[in-house]
Protein backbone atom coordinates (compact mmCIF):
# COMPACT_ATOMS: atom_id res chain seq x y z
CA UNK A 1 0.00 0.00 0.00
CA UNK A 2 1.69 3.17 -0.72
CA UNK A 3 1.25 5.60 1.95
CA UNK A 4 1.35 9.96 1.58
CA UNK A 5 2.03 12.00 4.39
CA UNK A 6 1.21 15.68 3.78
CA UNK A 7 3.11 17.93 6.61
CA UNK A 8 1.61 21.64 7.11
CA UNK A 9 4.81 23.63 7.62
CA UNK A 10 5.18 27.30 8.02
CA UNK A 11 5.75 28.93 4.68
CA UNK A 12 8.93 31.18 6.16
CA UNK A 13 11.88 29.14 4.84
CA UNK A 14 13.39 29.44 8.97
CA UNK A 15 10.94 27.79 9.99
CA UNK A 16 10.70 25.24 7.47
CA UNK A 17 14.46 24.55 8.10
CA UNK A 18 13.93 24.38 11.73
CA UNK A 19 10.95 21.67 11.73
CA UNK A 20 13.24 19.71 9.64
CA UNK A 21 15.69 19.83 11.73
CA UNK A 22 13.42 19.37 14.82
CA UNK A 23 14.57 15.20 15.74
CA UNK A 24 10.47 14.36 15.84
CA UNK A 25 9.97 16.11 12.35
CA UNK A 26 12.91 14.39 11.06
CA UNK A 27 12.45 11.17 12.00
CA UNK A 28 8.81 11.43 9.95
CA UNK A 29 10.36 12.43 7.27
CA UNK A 30 12.66 9.67 7.60
CA UNK A 31 9.98 7.38 7.66
CA UNK A 32 8.47 8.97 4.41
CA UNK A 33 11.61 8.69 2.53
CA UNK A 34 11.73 4.82 3.32
CA UNK A 35 7.96 3.79 2.52
CA UNK A 36 8.30 6.02 -0.83
CA UNK A 37 11.57 4.45 -1.90
CA UNK A 38 10.80 1.22 -0.24
CA UNK A 39 7.57 1.10 -2.09
CA UNK A 40 9.45 2.14 -5.70
CA UNK A 41 11.50 -1.02 -5.29
CA UNK A 42 9.14 -3.53 -4.22
CA UNK A 43 6.90 -2.32 -7.33
CA UNK A 44 10.19 -2.67 -9.62
CA UNK A 45 10.60 -6.07 -8.61
CA UNK A 46 6.91 -7.08 -9.16
CA UNK A 47 6.90 -5.48 -12.75
CA UNK A 48 10.19 -7.40 -13.56
CA UNK A 49 8.74 -10.78 -12.62
CA UNK A 50 7.52 -13.24 -14.72
CA UNK A 51 4.61 -15.13 -13.03
CA UNK A 52 3.78 -18.59 -14.72
CA UNK A 53 0.26 -19.91 -14.03
CA UNK A 54 -1.49 -23.17 -15.70
CA UNK A 55 -4.88 -23.64 -16.60
CA UNK A 56 -6.11 -27.26 -17.16
CA UNK A 57 -9.47 -28.36 -18.82
CA UNK A 58 -10.90 -31.64 -19.35
CA UNK A 59 -12.16 -30.27 -22.33
CA UNK A 60 -10.86 -29.23 -25.66
CA UNK A 61 -9.26 -26.13 -27.06
CA UNK A 62 -11.41 -25.20 -29.78
CA UNK A 63 -14.55 -25.78 -27.45
CA UNK A 64 -13.76 -23.28 -24.76
CA UNK A 65 -12.44 -20.87 -26.76
CA UNK A 66 -14.84 -18.31 -25.93
CA UNK A 67 -14.03 -19.22 -21.92
CA UNK A 68 -10.60 -18.65 -22.23
CA UNK A 69 -10.73 -15.44 -23.98
CA UNK A 70 -13.17 -14.21 -21.79
CA UNK A 71 -10.48 -14.79 -18.93
CA UNK A 72 -7.09 -13.19 -21.16
CA UNK A 73 -9.30 -10.27 -21.73
CA UNK A 74 -9.98 -9.40 -17.53
CA UNK A 75 -6.44 -10.52 -17.18
CA UNK A 76 -5.32 -7.79 -19.06
CA UNK A 77 -7.56 -4.97 -17.94
CA UNK A 78 -5.93 -6.33 -14.45
CA UNK A 79 -2.43 -5.53 -15.96
CA UNK A 80 -1.31 -9.30 -16.48
CA UNK A 81 0.17 -9.53 -20.09
CA UNK A 82 1.08 -12.92 -21.62
CA UNK A 83 4.43 -12.43 -22.37
CA UNK A 84 5.09 -9.51 -20.35
CA UNK A 85 4.47 -10.46 -17.06
CA UNK A 86 2.54 -13.22 -17.65
CA UNK A 87 3.06 -16.87 -18.74
CA UNK A 88 0.06 -19.44 -19.24
CA UNK A 89 0.69 -23.27 -19.78
CA UNK A 90 -2.88 -24.48 -21.26
CA UNK A 91 -3.65 -28.35 -20.54
CA UNK A 92 -6.04 -29.53 -22.11
CA UNK A 93 -7.11 -33.38 -21.93
CA UNK A 94 -9.14 -33.31 -25.29
CA UNK A 95 -12.49 -34.96 -23.31
CA UNK A 96 -10.35 -37.92 -22.04
CA UNK A 97 -10.57 -38.02 -18.43
CA UNK A 98 -8.28 -40.60 -17.68
CA UNK A 99 -5.61 -37.82 -19.01
CA UNK A 100 -6.63 -35.23 -16.42
CA UNK A 101 -4.70 -36.40 -13.58
CA UNK A 102 -1.77 -36.40 -16.12
CA UNK A 103 -2.01 -32.95 -16.61
CA UNK A 104 -2.02 -32.03 -13.83
CA UNK A 105 0.97 -33.56 -12.47
CA UNK A 106 2.73 -32.22 -15.56
CA UNK A 107 1.36 -28.22 -14.35
CA UNK A 108 3.11 -29.39 -10.81
CA UNK A 109 6.40 -30.71 -12.16
CA UNK A 110 6.53 -27.13 -13.88
CA UNK A 111 6.46 -25.19 -10.47
CA UNK A 112 3.61 -23.06 -11.75
CA UNK A 113 2.78 -20.36 -9.47
CA UNK A 114 -1.12 -21.12 -10.06
CA UNK A 115 -3.38 -23.29 -11.14
CA UNK A 116 -6.93 -22.56 -12.80
CA UNK A 117 -9.24 -25.23 -13.37
CA UNK A 118 -12.50 -25.32 -15.44
CA UNK A 119 -14.93 -27.95 -14.57
CA UNK A 120 -15.21 -30.39 -11.08
CA UNK A 121 -12.71 -33.50 -12.79
CA UNK A 122 -10.20 -30.55 -13.13
CA UNK A 123 -10.29 -29.56 -9.36
CA UNK A 124 -10.22 -32.71 -7.80
CA UNK A 125 -7.09 -33.56 -10.14
CA UNK A 126 -5.35 -30.51 -9.41
CA UNK A 127 -6.32 -30.64 -5.35
CA UNK A 128 -4.87 -33.82 -5.73
CA UNK A 129 -1.54 -33.06 -7.53
CA UNK A 130 -0.55 -29.99 -5.02
CA UNK A 131 -1.79 -28.93 -1.52
CA UNK A 132 0.75 -26.33 -2.18
CA UNK A 133 0.34 -24.44 -5.04
CA UNK A 134 -2.52 -22.12 -4.90
CA UNK A 135 -6.10 -23.41 -7.06
CA UNK A 136 -8.94 -21.36 -8.49
CA UNK A 137 -11.52 -23.23 -9.36
CA UNK A 138 -14.15 -21.13 -12.13
CA UNK A 139 -16.77 -23.64 -12.61
CA UNK A 140 -17.20 -26.34 -9.99
CA UNK A 141 -21.14 -27.23 -9.20
CA UNK A 142 -20.64 -28.27 -5.67
CA UNK A 143 -17.09 -27.51 -4.53
CA UNK A 144 -17.94 -28.42 -0.58
CA UNK A 145 -19.71 -31.16 -1.27
CA UNK A 146 -16.37 -32.42 -3.91
CA UNK A 147 -14.20 -31.78 -0.49
CA UNK A 148 -12.26 -29.15 -2.45
CA UNK A 149 -13.15 -26.60 0.13
CA UNK A 150 -14.31 -26.59 3.81
CA UNK A 151 -16.77 -23.83 3.41
CA UNK A 152 -17.39 -21.47 1.21
CA UNK A 153 -17.01 -18.66 3.66
CA UNK A 154 -13.43 -20.07 4.75
CA UNK A 155 -12.12 -22.61 2.11
CA UNK A 156 -8.99 -23.61 4.13
CA UNK A 157 -6.45 -25.29 1.79
CA UNK A 158 -5.09 -23.90 -1.52
CA UNK A 159 -8.29 -23.96 -3.29
CA UNK A 160 -10.64 -21.22 -4.10
CA UNK A 161 -12.95 -19.45 -7.01
CA UNK A 162 -16.17 -20.08 -8.57
CA UNK A 163 -19.21 -22.24 -7.92
CA UNK A 164 -21.60 -22.72 -10.93
CA UNK A 165 -24.72 -23.40 -8.93
CA UNK A 166 -25.06 -26.12 -11.09
CA UNK A 167 -27.50 -28.64 -9.25
CA UNK A 168 -29.90 -26.06 -8.22
CA UNK A 169 -30.14 -24.58 -11.70
CA UNK A 170 -30.93 -27.95 -13.22
CA UNK A 171 -33.99 -28.76 -11.43
CA UNK A 172 -35.31 -25.51 -12.59
CA UNK A 173 -34.41 -26.27 -16.46
CA UNK A 174 -36.48 -28.71 -15.61
CA UNK A 175 -39.22 -27.21 -14.76
CA UNK A 176 -38.95 -24.90 -17.75
CA UNK A 177 -38.76 -27.83 -19.93
CA UNK A 178 -41.87 -29.53 -18.89
CA UNK A 179 -43.75 -25.95 -19.12
CA UNK A 180 -42.15 -25.64 -23.11
CA UNK A 181 -43.19 -28.96 -24.30
CA UNK A 182 -46.55 -29.91 -24.15
CA UNK A 183 -47.60 -32.47 -23.15
CA UNK A 184 -44.02 -34.07 -22.00
CA UNK A 185 -44.23 -37.04 -19.64
CA UNK A 186 -40.20 -38.92 -20.58
CA UNK A 187 -36.52 -36.74 -20.21
CA UNK A 188 -33.31 -37.83 -21.24
CA UNK A 189 -30.40 -36.65 -19.15
CA UNK A 190 -27.39 -36.97 -20.72
CA UNK A 191 -24.15 -37.42 -17.87
CA UNK A 192 -20.70 -38.44 -18.49
CA UNK A 193 -19.81 -41.89 -17.36
CA UNK A 194 -19.72 -42.28 -13.25
CA UNK A 195 -20.14 -38.36 -12.84
CA UNK A 196 -22.69 -36.07 -11.93
CA UNK A 197 -24.37 -37.98 -9.63
CA UNK A 198 -25.24 -34.40 -7.26
CA UNK A 199 -27.50 -32.88 -10.20
CA UNK A 200 -29.25 -36.83 -10.97
CA UNK A 201 -30.14 -36.78 -7.56
CA UNK A 202 -31.82 -33.34 -7.17
CA UNK A 203 -33.35 -34.07 -10.86
CA UNK A 204 -34.87 -37.06 -10.01
CA UNK A 205 -36.76 -36.11 -6.77
CA UNK A 206 -37.11 -32.81 -9.14
CA UNK A 207 -39.17 -34.99 -11.77
CA UNK A 208 -41.00 -36.89 -9.71
CA UNK A 209 -42.93 -33.50 -8.36
CA UNK A 210 -43.44 -32.64 -11.80
CA UNK A 211 -44.88 -36.11 -12.78
CA UNK A 212 -42.53 -36.76 -15.42
CA UNK A 213 -39.82 -39.93 -15.79
CA UNK A 214 -35.80 -39.31 -16.01
CA UNK A 215 -33.81 -41.54 -17.90
CA UNK A 216 -30.40 -41.33 -17.71
CA UNK A 217 -27.86 -41.84 -20.64
CA UNK A 218 -24.10 -42.11 -20.06
CA UNK A 219 -21.98 -40.88 -22.72
CA UNK A 220 -18.33 -39.75 -23.41
CA UNK A 221 -19.30 -36.03 -24.81
CA UNK A 222 -17.36 -36.56 -27.89
CA UNK A 223 -17.37 -38.71 -30.78
CA UNK A 224 -19.77 -41.47 -31.90
CA UNK A 225 -20.79 -41.76 -28.57
CA UNK A 226 -23.35 -38.94 -28.77
CA UNK A 227 -25.25 -39.94 -31.34
CA UNK A 228 -25.76 -43.38 -29.96
CA UNK A 229 -26.93 -41.59 -26.94
CA UNK A 230 -29.47 -39.63 -28.98
CA UNK A 231 -30.61 -42.46 -30.76
CA UNK A 232 -31.33 -44.46 -27.11
CA UNK A 233 -33.07 -41.45 -26.53
CA UNK A 234 -35.36 -41.62 -29.71
CA UNK A 235 -35.92 -45.49 -29.23
CA UNK A 236 -37.13 -44.84 -25.29
CA UNK A 237 -39.38 -42.58 -26.84
CA UNK A 238 -38.19 -39.91 -24.86
CA UNK A 239 -40.22 -36.09 -25.37
CA UNK A 240 -36.81 -34.11 -25.04
CA UNK A 241 -33.52 -33.58 -23.29
CA UNK A 242 -30.82 -32.02 -21.07
CA UNK A 243 -27.47 -32.40 -20.29
CA UNK A 244 -25.63 -32.19 -16.89
CA UNK A 245 -23.64 -29.00 -16.06
CA UNK A 246 -20.19 -29.52 -17.14
CA UNK A 247 -17.26 -28.24 -19.47
CA UNK A 248 -17.52 -31.35 -21.46
CA UNK A 249 -20.66 -30.88 -22.81
CA UNK A 250 -20.29 -27.08 -23.42
CA UNK A 251 -17.00 -27.92 -25.10
CA UNK A 252 -19.25 -30.54 -27.91
CA UNK A 253 -22.06 -27.88 -27.73
CA UNK A 254 -22.06 -27.46 -31.09
CA UNK A 255 -22.86 -31.42 -32.19
CA UNK A 256 -24.93 -31.68 -29.71
CA UNK A 257 -27.26 -29.50 -31.22
CA UNK A 258 -27.06 -30.89 -34.14
CA UNK A 259 -27.85 -33.97 -32.80
CA UNK A 260 -31.01 -32.58 -31.45
CA UNK A 261 -32.50 -31.35 -34.38
CA UNK A 262 -31.80 -33.85 -36.46
CA UNK A 263 -33.54 -36.49 -33.89
CA UNK A 264 -36.07 -33.60 -33.36
CA UNK A 265 -35.43 -33.51 -29.85
CA UNK A 266 -36.62 -30.41 -27.94
CA UNK A 267 -33.81 -29.46 -25.52
CA UNK A 268 -32.66 -27.07 -22.83
CA UNK A 269 -29.30 -26.46 -22.02
CA UNK A 270 -26.74 -25.21 -18.81
CA UNK A 271 -25.06 -22.06 -20.86
CA UNK A 272 -25.62 -19.51 -23.30
CA UNK A 273 -23.27 -20.46 -25.43
CA UNK A 274 -25.11 -23.56 -26.60
CA UNK A 275 -28.39 -21.10 -27.83
CA UNK A 276 -25.43 -18.85 -29.19
CA UNK A 277 -24.22 -21.64 -31.76
CA UNK A 278 -28.46 -22.52 -32.58
CA UNK A 279 -29.69 -24.16 -29.27
CA UNK A 280 -33.13 -24.38 -28.55
CA UNK A 281 -33.21 -23.30 -24.87
CA UNK A 282 -30.68 -22.17 -22.17
CA UNK A 283 -31.11 -21.30 -18.72
CA UNK A 284 -27.99 -21.30 -16.31
CA UNK A 285 -24.83 -19.35 -15.05
CA UNK A 286 -23.30 -17.11 -17.03
CA UNK A 287 -19.98 -19.06 -17.92
CA UNK A 288 -18.08 -15.89 -19.51
CA UNK A 289 -18.77 -13.82 -16.25
CA UNK A 290 -17.23 -16.89 -14.19
CA UNK A 291 -14.31 -16.88 -16.16
CA UNK A 292 -14.02 -13.28 -16.16
CA UNK A 293 -14.59 -13.73 -12.32
CA UNK A 294 -11.62 -16.30 -12.04
CA UNK A 295 -9.32 -13.76 -13.73
CA UNK A 296 -9.97 -11.27 -10.48
CA UNK A 297 -8.99 -14.42 -8.10
CA UNK A 298 -5.79 -15.18 -9.95
CA UNK A 299 -4.67 -11.16 -10.19
CA UNK A 300 -5.54 -11.34 -6.30
CA UNK A 301 -3.49 -14.30 -5.65
CA UNK A 302 -0.35 -13.30 -7.51
CA UNK A 303 -0.18 -10.08 -5.17
CA UNK A 304 -0.35 -12.17 -2.39
CA UNK A 305 -3.66 -12.97 -1.12
CA UNK A 306 -3.86 -16.63 -0.03
CA UNK A 307 -6.95 -18.78 -1.50
CA UNK A 308 -7.70 -19.95 1.88
CA UNK A 309 -8.58 -16.11 3.05
CA UNK A 310 -10.70 -15.65 -0.05
CA UNK A 311 -14.41 -16.86 0.05
CA UNK A 312 -15.60 -18.91 -3.34
CA UNK A 313 -18.38 -17.23 -4.81
CA UNK A 314 -21.27 -18.58 -6.15
CA UNK A 315 -22.40 -17.50 -9.71
CA UNK A 316 -24.78 -14.47 -9.57
CA UNK A 317 -25.79 -13.74 -13.40
CA UNK A 318 -28.23 -16.48 -14.98
CA UNK A 319 -30.33 -15.80 -17.43
CA UNK A 320 -33.46 -17.86 -19.98
CA UNK A 321 -32.52 -17.87 -23.66
CA UNK A 322 -35.23 -19.03 -26.20
CA UNK A 323 -34.58 -19.75 -30.20
CA UNK A 324 -37.29 -19.39 -31.45
CA UNK A 325 -35.61 -20.45 -35.18
CA UNK A 326 -34.21 -23.77 -33.64
CA UNK A 327 -37.70 -24.43 -32.59
CA UNK A 328 -39.52 -23.82 -36.13
CA UNK A 329 -37.23 -26.60 -37.04
CA UNK A 330 -38.11 -28.98 -34.90
CA UNK A 331 -42.41 -27.95 -35.30
CA UNK A 332 -42.05 -26.66 -31.27
CA UNK A 333 -44.74 -24.69 -30.83
CA UNK A 334 -43.68 -22.56 -27.43
CA UNK A 335 -46.64 -21.20 -25.10
CA UNK A 336 -46.96 -17.64 -24.97
CA UNK A 337 -46.38 -17.57 -20.84
CA UNK A 338 -43.27 -19.66 -21.53
CA UNK A 339 -41.56 -16.78 -23.74
CA UNK A 340 -42.76 -14.34 -21.40
CA UNK A 341 -40.42 -15.35 -18.86
CA UNK A 342 -37.56 -15.37 -21.01
CA UNK A 343 -34.86 -12.57 -20.54
CA UNK A 344 -34.13 -12.93 -24.56
CA UNK A 345 -36.55 -14.48 -27.82
CA UNK A 346 -34.26 -14.83 -30.95
CA UNK A 347 -36.73 -14.73 -33.46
Amino acid sequence: MKRVFRLRLSSQSDNRKSAIQNPKWAGIFAIALTFAFGGARASAQQAGKMFRIGFLDPSTASGSTVLVEAFRQELNKLGWIEGKNLTIEYRFAEQKRERVSELAADLVRLKVDLIVVAGTPSAIAAKRATTSIPIVIATVVDPVEQGLVASLARPGGNVTGLSSLGTELATKRLEILKDAVPKLARVGILRPPGGQNLQLKELRSAALELKLKLEAIDTQPSGKNLESAFQVAKEKQLGAIMTTTGINFFASRKRIIELAEKYRLPAIYPQKGFVDDGGLMSYGADYDDLFRRAAVYVDKILKGAKPADLPVQQATKFEFIINLKAAKQISLIIPGHVLERANQVIK
